[in-house]
């Protein structure tokens, strides 16, 4: 850009000499502007050449070129000059606005760790990130970027999440706690157990996303897309057939004027400000998510989001903060309170399910993995499995139905998350979970009704729970005691039941909410306690996992596809109404210039307006 802009400045020069030197035998004025046109214009007549090579000719490369120098041939010499001149000034603008866009994404980059500090007998070895193992411990040092997903077996810090949440406050964390890569450590010193490999760390994920965005097109794009290859050769023959066959027809008439009107065409006809804008307003628009803490996998799927209709969401994880703890055990017969815990501990010990992790979290000690084997998991019921030699089901009253001779005990608590547990065949009693619902989830609902969005809420969870849940958050439709089938199964009705030009966005974040997740028209995954398998079935990832992200992303959406929209319609309506004035022979090069540069500046500063995003909600 910076040698561009040398040209630019030195073309200026020159054709600003050529301007005010008197005509003189030695053709000064002509060897000015020549000089003028090649300084500026020499790389430009070089892509046309190679594209007709390449038999990629009917580009703005070639429809300038033969603009220019048209116009030189029938005697316009400040014309041709002005023509390459403004082009180039609006190629800077352009190179200027994408690199503007594209900086509000790749500042990502920025959390690719460059190396890890591998704790080893020999003390601490720096090593690339992609050499470590899950199991391995890496230190973490204060100011640092946490390289590689993992659990603090050591320490207690403050970390800035922003790079993947968009949030400026701190997150405290200490022993025990899950630590994500990109995050930056910003005081104490962490010891962390290595949990995943580089290649499956939430910084790579992230940035697979971000580096693979622009590869799906929406609509919008594809049809410009479409419209200029079909678009160009059409002008290209509507140019030619206006330099020949009006001398041929109309007496008197001047071949240099229908070659001049030809040449004005052709600049006009480039559809640039098309081709520019719209990709840069959705480019714009994805870079203004990501800054809030929204990655969107494409263009398509911002589109796809400004006509949402239906929101449907899972309860736990979703709206709920999936972190359950033990609020009461109930046990029957012979058996005690911390014998049931034991023995549901156990069995779940395989599973990575939120309320697995706090039946292990609430048994507290150390897991003897080869006391438990047979593990099986029954689909939406719940897992059995041999321990110490005893047959122990842990599930829902579905489960127990099946196992025992439950007959439907502690009715009283069917509003708490219900975990019973059967052993040898005999109906132990009731583990009664608690799941608090996120603080921002009441905003969230009520942004997307006052929007005009139904929302739908799906859970495994028993009928009481989600509607208990549904009736605090103000949600219009609950559908509770689903398998990962019946989810699926629902939102295949519920996307009949929208408009042909709706449509319907499915929010999860558990291994069971990928299949919905895929099958929706927008998948969005809750990204920070996601599973990795929502988060590769989704087509948006909120890393914060605030479900009020939701109505600021179709915000965003829709702010985008109004500018997109906006600009379609300016750069189409100047260039018509330039292109019949141009015709006709009511305007000149320098109306063309501005139909062609002029419309393409204003409509890459209107796509700009995409990257300013309001990060919180009002």
């Amino acid at each position: 850009m910076k040698n561009r802009i040398i040209r630019i400045i030195i073309s200026a020069v020159l054709f600003a000499v050529a301007i005010f030197l008197p005509e003189d035998p030695w053709q000064a004025e002509l060897i000015c502007f020549l000089a003028a046109y090649i300084v500026v214009g020499y790389k430009v007549i070089w892509k046309a050449i190679r594209g007709i090579f390449r038999g990629q000719m009917l580009d703005e490369n070639f429809l300038m070129a033969v603009a220019s120098i048209g116009a030189f041939f029938v005697g316009e010499y400040p014309e041709a000059v002005a023509v390459m001149l403004f082009y180039q000034v609006g190629e800077t603008f352009e190179d200027y606005a994408v690199g503007k866009s594209r900086r509000s994404i790749t500042e990502l980059m920025n959390i690719r760790p460059d190396s890890a500090n591998l704790k080893t007998e020999d003390g601490i070895r720096e090593v690339d990130p992609s050499e470590v193992n899950p199991g391995d411990l890496i230190v973490i040092m204060p100011g640092e970027k946490v390289p590689l997903d993992g659990r603090v077996v050591e320490g207690m810090s403050s970390l800035d999440t922003a790079a993947l949440t968009g949030e400026s406050l701190p997150r405290e964390i200490r022993t025990g706690d899950e630590i994500l890569s990109g995050c930056v450590n910003m005081s104490g010193v962490l010891t962390v157990e290595v949990t995943k490999h580089f290649g499956e760390s939430t910084v790579s994920k992230i940035l697979d996303l971000v580096e693979n965005s622009a590869s799906k097109k929406s609509r919008a794009e594809s049809f410009i897309s479409r419209f200029a290859a079909v678009y160009t050769p059409i002008v290209v023959g509507a140019a030619v057939l206006l330099a020949v066959v009006p001398p041929l027809v109309i007496a008197g008439s001047l071949w240099s004027d229908w070659i001049y009107r030809a040449l004005n065409f052709l600049v006009v006809s480039c559809p640039c400000a098309l081709v520019i804008s719209v990709p840069l307003s959705f480019f714009g628009g994805i870079g203004g998510a990501s800054k809030a803490g929204v990655l969107i996998k494409g263009s398509n799927y911002l589109e796809a989001v400004s006509k949402i209709e239906y929101v449907v969401m899972d309860k736990t994880g979703t709206l709920t903060e999936g972190v359950f703890h033990v609020e009461k055990i109930l046990a029957e017969g012979d058996f005690e309170e911390g014998q049931l815990l034991e023995y549901a501990a156990m069995a779940e010990s395989y599973s990575n399910h939120p309320i697995s992790q706090s039946l292990k979290s609430a048994y507290g000690k150390e897991i003897e993995i080869e006391q438990v084997t047979d593990v099986s998991e029954v689909a939406g019921k719940g897992v059995i499995a041999v321990v110490k030699g005893h047959k122990v089901a842990v599930g829902n009253s579905k489960l127990m139905t099946e196992e025992t001779d439950y007959k439907g005990a502690f009715e009283e608590y069917k509003s708490g998350t219900q975990v019973f547990v059967a052993i040898d065949g005999i109906y132990g009693g009731l583990i009664l979970l608690a799941d608090k619902i996120k603080d921002d989830a009441c905003r969230a609902i009520s942004k997307l009704k006052a929007a005009g969005i139904k929302t739908v809420m799906l859970t495994g969870d028993s009928k009481e729970v989600g509607e208990k849940v549904a009736s605090e958050l103000g949600i219009d439709k609950v559908y509770a005691e689903l398998l990962p089938a019946d989810k699926v199964q629902i939102v295949e009705q519920l996307l009949e039941n929208k408009s042909k030009k709706g449509s319907l966005a499915f929010v999860g974040d558990g291994i069971n909410d990928a299949p919905v997740l895929a099958r929706a028209d927008v998948g969005i995954a809750m990204g920070g306690l996601g599973s990795d398998a929502a988060i590769e079935a989704a087509d948006m990832v909120i890393m914060n996992d605030q479900p009020s992200k939701i109505s600021q992303i179709i915000s965003i959406s829709k702010k985008t596809m109004v500018i997109v929209k906006e600009n379609i319609a300016f750069a189409l309506g100047v260039k018509i109404l330039v292109l019949a004035l141009s015709a006709l022979g009511l305007v000149g090069l320098w109306a063309a210039v501005f139909a062609d540069v002029g419309v393409s500046m204003l409509a890459i500063i209107n796509a700009l307006r995409c990257l300013k995003i309001k990060n919180k909600l009002s």
